[in-house]
């Protein structure tokens, strides 16, 4: 199945592991030196857009990705990490029933209100499972199709996560009892206590409006092997896509991770459990024991892509446009609910640019406008985190929005702290990898970065003042 290696050109005391990340856009391999991390060679393939997918895509995709890395002939062990929420359904023959419903799928928002209202209000469905849900929920949208696709939903013997699918593929397997997942990404199912670390089959019975048992996939430690493929492979445990890159940043207890993705997020590393009532702090778990809150956007990178594309410019040129304004672009300011907004929880918004007039209607500050709308909802949700007692001691800022310079300069300006820039690189794939090494080594090892840059800009909470009050005026347009 995967492409043979020629005769060796690493040392033979090296071991090898893989890392996956399997994202709303793409699949990136990385294969690395288990023990100090040394990247060997990687490779990548494109996914379909939309909010919905078949499976089998990401399958191939995966497929193509392990070949431009050189294939796993020589790899002993692979994890993969996956975007997280995402609805697998199978049937009893292990077939795909529908396309995968992704978590930027909207449709099930009043499906996650129906389920947090019968569980027993917001307060009840966060002490139940960390989170109260929204649209992006597993099991918001196993209660999409209960209502509205009920012969389908009469099929599901199986649920699975995408990561856990891709784990399952890799064995060649067909036998339910093969499926296996890790916390990290069960906790975003809403229907699993990541305190416990156990299913709340009661959740999904409420979800499915059945009591029908459903197989779910095993909890598998992040330290061990969940299978293995045909060739001999060991596969990890695997993660949630934001669980993953904490790991693969080696962030600690205080750490604050901005990860700007299709998503935007900010997650914290903390030694105790979060229930917020309001839905603006998702309960998650981490990859180590621990716990991961965490505040979602639906809009990030995406957001630099419109600029770009409106302005007719590079990425590199936005920067400069985008420094070349002054803080708070002359008036200018960007809402930037471009696909909906998961926080504030507003499925059916739409972007609104205010404050436009003839002076401030330039590059330059169309520019810096949609850079700081899109950090603005970020430094929202850093302090989201620190309303729910979460310590910070550093944040670190990751994902490919992360390489512009303007956004460096202008997050630390809206956080009103010092942001430490890694070096790019594909973090959750690395944190899949690094999860590999653990399970393969015994321990987790600790890998260098690479230098980081250090960002630490003047404060403008002005800025933050205006956007908040045209967060706080709009509802929906």
């Amino acid at each position: 199945m995967w492409s043979t290696l020629t005769s060796a050109v690493y040392p033979c005391a090296m071991a090898l592991i893989a890392g996956v990340d399997s994202s709303t856009q793409s699949v990136k391999v990385v294969i690395r030196d288990a023990e100090s991390g040394t990247l060997i060679r990687e490779g990548r393939s494109p996914h379909p857009d939309g909010s919905e997918v078949d499976p089998e895509n990401w399958w191939s995709a995966l497929h193509d990705a392990i070949g431009v890395a050189g294939g796993l002939a020589d790899v002993s062990a692979i994890s993969v990490g996956g975007q997280q929420h995402g609805l697998v359904a199978l049937n009893s023959k292990g077939e795909v029933v529908r396309p995968a419903l992704l978590w930027n799928d909207t449709r099930s928002a009043e499906a996650a209100a129906d389920l947090n209202r019968e569980a027993g209000g917001n307060q009840a469905m966060a002490d139940a499972t960390g989170s109260v849900l929204v649209a992006s929920f597993t099991a918001s949208k196993v209660r999409w199709m209960a209502d509205h696709e009920p012969e389908l939903a009469a099929q599901i013997g199986a649920i699975a996560l995408p990561h856990d699918w891709l784990s399952w593929k890799l064995q060649g397997a067909r036998e339910f009892s093969q499926l296996f997942t890790d916390r990290s990404d069960a906790s975003g199912t809403g229907y699993f206590n990541p305190v416990s670390s156990s299913y709340r089959k009661d959740l999904l019975a409420l979800a499915l409006k059945s009591d029908r048992e459903i197989y779910l996939p095993r909890i598998v430690s992040s330290n061990i092997f969940g299978g293995v493929t045909p060739e001999g492979v060991k596969i990890g445990a695997g993660a949630g896509d934001n669980a993953g890159a904490a790991f693969g940043v080696q962030a600690v207890a205080g750490d604050v991770v901005v990860s700007l993705g299709t998503s935007g997020t900010a997650f914290s590393v903390s030694t105790t459990p979060t229930h917020e009532a309001t839905g603006t702090v998702a309960g998650f778990a981490d990859l180590t024991g621990n716990y991961l809150p965490l505040v979602c956007t639906l809009n990030a990178a995406r957001i630099l892509d419109a600029a770009a594309r409106i302005l007719g410019v590079s990425f590199d040129r936005l920067s400069e446009l985008a420094l070349n304004a002054p803080a708070g672009a002359n008036g200018l300011t960007l809402l930037p609910y471009f696909e909906g907004e998961r926080t504030p929880n507003r499925p059916d918004a739409t972007g609104v640019f205010a404050g436009m007039n003839l002076s401030n209607s330039n590059p330059e500050n169309i520019a810096r406008a949609m850079i700081e709308g899109m950090l603005a909802g970020l430094a929202d949700a850093v302090d989201a985190l620190v309303q729910q007692g979460v310590a910070i001691n550093r944040i670190f800022l990751v994902g490919g929005a992360a390489k512009n310079p303007a956004v460096g300069e202008i997050a630390s300006a809206l956080f009103g702290r010092e942001v430490i820039i890694p070096p790019a690189g594909e973090y959750v794939a690395d944190g899949a990898a690094r999860q590999a090494a653990w399970a393969l080594l015994g321990e987790a090892p600790e890998w260098n970065l690479g230098k980081v840059t250090h960002v630490q800009t003047k404060a403008t909470p002005e800025v933050m003042d205006r956007y908040r009050t045209l967060r706080d005026a709009t509802v929906t347009w």
